[in-house]
């Protein structure tokens, strides 16, 4: 019984020192798109927060944005963003109507509508 119990701890431990050795090697896996973009500690600036599970936060400058996005290559494709409607006087409010992003290499996000106009960039985020 002991010897048993002694070989069951042997196999688990070297399974889970196998497991830690593995995730070590692997990529993060981690998209260059998710992080914040822009200046998140200033509303009234435009800024987005794109996370690991496909969805997306942020700010236009007046409303708050909730939506989702999706990788493909070197460019994401937004899934449309739902939001408040404040009524914000003297401010661009570019960043809702996104369709698409991609990084340029100066590191920027750049941001483009349905029409492939782009509308605005946004630097990697504080």
């Amino acid at each position: 019984m002991a010897q048993t119990q002694t070989r069951t701890v042997r196999v688990v431990s070297l399974a889970f020192v196998a497991s830690a050795f593995l995730a070590g090697c692997a990529g993060s896996g981690t998209s260059p798109f998710v992080g914040i973009w822009g200046d998140a500690s200033d509303a009234k600036q435009p800024s987005l927060d794109m996370k690991s599970d496909g969805s997306a936060t942020g700010t236009d400058g007046c409303n708050r944005l909730v939506g989702s996005w999706k990788e493909d290559g070197k460019t994401v494709s937004f899934g449309g963003f739902s939001s408040t409607r404040m009524a914000c006087q003297g401010v661009d409010t570019w960043l809702s109507n996104a369709a698409t992003a991609k990084i340029q290499e100066d590191g920027k996000l750049a941001v483009f509508g349905q029409g492939g106009d782009q509308l605005g960039t946004l630097a990697a985020g504080k």
